[in-house]
């Protein structure tokens, strides 16, 4: 169904998904307390805040096909031994990663060209084009404009006159995130068909004199065409849970960073900001520790709301940042490494891109089939973190 009058129409289905998460977060059935404390209490839960939390069943939506993109620049890393202090063995132990692509300035292509590409791919896997798309909602944390780069996606693939586009943040959780606001959009009535799309250029925020955090980004990104399901047909979105929890803001984070510039009001004329930001800054430890422990029961949630168990899951993705919490979400759940979806080995850390590019690979080499019920989960800065259960 395309839209008559966007503006009313999107402002009622906005204000129907607003209330659908508010009764979903009423019905989640477990609210737990903050794993990030006072300095004091950190370590131990904290009995005062209760996490953020939105979590529910099958949406009336389904994915249609997916697609993919990424730099041409590859970046070993055995390349990274003339930059930093490191090595290629002690890379690959640690993290699962052996290379990553990064976008250059010497290019001419930008985060927005890849994702406009991989919704392009997806699209055509679709069967579809531009105009047939009512909603276009871009996941990243790095965007060429910081404005947005989802009206620009939207343009670039023909999806302008019936469709609106932006973009949300929510780091390496984003993708998981933007497919459960879409899918809410689709689930309400509101649209038909929309374009999900995961992207990052991490490098760009990479201090690449820390050995300890330059190894593990690349940039790319990945799309899923996601589009309604009438009465009768199965869904394809079948459950989610999603949190967040500022408190551990601190462990993962790219701050602002102004300067200062003195503008000539009258007398002795204001102090201004010029706008700027730090290198992206993590408490590795932490994060490993916080991954470990949630994305285990983020996915049971998640699976909890679908009505199904681990021996229903075909495959689980998680997102792409490091092989180790790979692992361990996988022995935790009793699922064995061949029905984990990976490719951080070829693409490092990819933030928001890392789910929708894995799973593009997956599908198109034939690893993932039609009917394949696979979990994902994604996790990152904010902290935020959280799983949804799709049927291909």
């Amino acid at each position: 169904m395309k839209l008559i009058c966007p503006s009313s129409v999107i402002l009622l289905s906005f204000c129907t998904v607003i209330s659908s998460y508010q009764t979903h977060t009423q019905h989640a059935s477990e609210r737990r307390s903050s794993p990030w404390g006072t300095a004091r209490n950190r370590g131990r839960p904290s009995t005062k805040t209760a996490l953020g939390m939105a979590g529910g069943g099958a949406l009336n939506c389904r994915p249609l096909g997916t697609g993919s993109a990424a730099p041409q620049t590859i970046v070993t890393n055995a390349d990274l031994e003339s930059v930093v202090e490191t090595s290629d063995e002690w890379i690959s132990t640690r993290t699962g990663i052996s290379k990553r692509r990064i976008l250059t300035n010497d290019g001419g292509v930008g985060i927005k060209n890849l994702a406009a590409e991989a919704a392009a791919a997806a699209l055509e896997a679709s069967e579809l084009s531009g105009a047939d798309i009512d909603l276009v909602i871009v996941a990243t944390s790095s965007p060429d404009d910081l404005f947005g780069d989802a009206t620009s996606v939207a343009a670039e693939i023909g999806a302008t006159s019936n469709c609106v586009a932006f973009d949300l943040t929510a780091a390496c959780s984003g993708f998981l995130f933007a497919c459960v606001t879409g899918g809410q959009f689709l689930h309400n009535g509101g649209m038909k068909t929309a374009v999900v799309v995961g992207s990052d250029a991490l490098s760009r925020w990479v201090d690449w004199d820390d050995r300890n955090s330059c190894i593990l980004f690349g940039d790319g990104a990945g799309a899923m065409v996601l589009q309604a399901t009438g009465d009768g047909e199965p869904s394809g979105l079948l459950g989610y849970s999603l949190h967040s929890d500022g408190k551990g803001q601190p462990q993962l984070m790219c701050g602002y960073k102004g300067t200062d510039r003195l503008v000539a009001t009258p007398g002795d004329g204001t102090i201004m900001s010029k706008g700027g930001y730090n290198h992206m800054t993590m408490n590795g430890k932490e994060v490993y520790k916080f991954a470990t422990r949630e994305v285990p029961t983020v996915l049971e949630e998640a699976l909890q709301e679908a009505g199904l168990t681990v021996d229903d899951v075909d495959w689980l993705l998680l997102h792409q940042a490091n092989i180790r919490i790979m692992e361990t979400v996988a022995k935790r759940l009793k699922i064995p490494m061949e029905k984990v979806i990976t490719n951080l080995k070829d693409y490092g850390n990819t933030s928001a891109a890392s789910i929708p590019l894995a799973l593009d690979e997956a599908v198109r080499s034939g690893q993932v089939k039609k009917g394949d019920v696979i979990a994902c989960a994604g996790f990152g800065a904010g902290l935020s973190w959280g799983s949804a259960i799709f049927r291909m």
